[in-house]
């Protein structure tokens, strides 16, 4: 835990969207917003490092306005960077298309819902499902029905999403665990959703890869987060910041923890305390 702010030269700033950047309604505050644009007026880019997919994040990005000002997006946790000014994707991992079926074949048999992504939004077999309809809304973007998912998902894709009643979680995530295990990452990333993802997908390792096309090291990485899955970037960053209202855990793994939270502009103090007024 940093006692006193360091001065590094911050030349990156990676924030997780839900419960880091945006307030309890998803909003970006005008403290903020002001913030963000005075570092990037100072030449840092902004990375906007989400387990969201990236049609779930391209709107923030563009909020931001980081099409025109420079920036990236860390989408599905770190399986995919683009870049906000080309939309080039500059790194990606998939799931081997092969495992595709198999997981329909699990969610089928455990009765639960998967979907995952297309250009459009999000593709299920279970468009009306409580959970798939939560993860719609998390990301404002349209849920379309596909008769047999195994089939539609000819191209490939970062994760497939398991919805389900928090109810079953443990259960389901016990035998997803065991079914794919050494050939997939299974892990809970809230209390209704359940991710498969490639192995080794993390969100330190998405930005490694940026800051080496950059030039750049991990010195000149500021990171801000609030949950589980930010804990790897959080520790791999030269400052990781870790929100007021972020997991015990996550606050003992940071450099630094705000004193506001996300409702009250937490990223704002980390930003003014680390690069504006370094």
């Amino acid at each position: 835990m940093l006692q006193t702010p360091e001065r590094p030269e911050i030349k990156v700033l990676a924030l997780d969207l839900d419960g880091t950047l945006t307030n309890s309604q998803k909003i970006i505050t005008p403290r903020t917003r002001a913030a963000l644009d005075a570092a990037v007026e100072k030449g840092v880019t902004i990375v906007l490092a989400s387990g969201r997919p990236t049609v779930g994040v391209r709107p923030v990005a563009e909020q931001l306005d980081l099409p025109r000002r420079g920036g990236c997006i860390l989408s599905y946790n770190g399986g995919t960077v683009v870049d906000c000014t080309t939309w080039h994707t500059l790194y990606k991992k998939r799931l081997p298309a092969a495992i595709v079926p198999e997981l329909c074949a699990f969610a089928a048999r455990q009765d639960v819902a998967v979907l995952t992504y297309d250009d459009r939004g999000i593709v299920t077999e279970r468009p009306d499902d409580p959970w798939v309809q939560q993860e719609a809304a998390i990301n404002h973007i349209p849920v379309h029905r596909v008769e047999d998912l195994a089939v539609y998902v000819n191209y490939p894709v970062s994760k497939m999403l398991f919805a389900l009643d928090p109810a079953r979680m443990d259960q389901v995530e016990a035998a997803a665990q065991k079914r794919f295990a050494g050939r997939l990452d299974v892990y809970r990333s809230c209390g209704f959703f359940l991710e498969a993802m490639p192995l080794g997908v993390t969100k330190d390792a998405g930005l490694a890869a940026l800051l080496g096309r950059m030039g750049l090291c991990r010195k000149n990485l500021m990171a801000c987060g609030d949950g589980m899955n930010d804990l790897p970037m959080l520790r791999y960053a030269g400052v990781g910041v870790a929100m007021q209202n972020a997991d015990a855990a996550v606050k003992l793994g940071a450099d630094y923890v705000t004193r506001a939270d996300n409702d009250h502009d937490g990223v704002a103090e980390a930003v003014e305390l680390f690069i504006l007024n370094g």
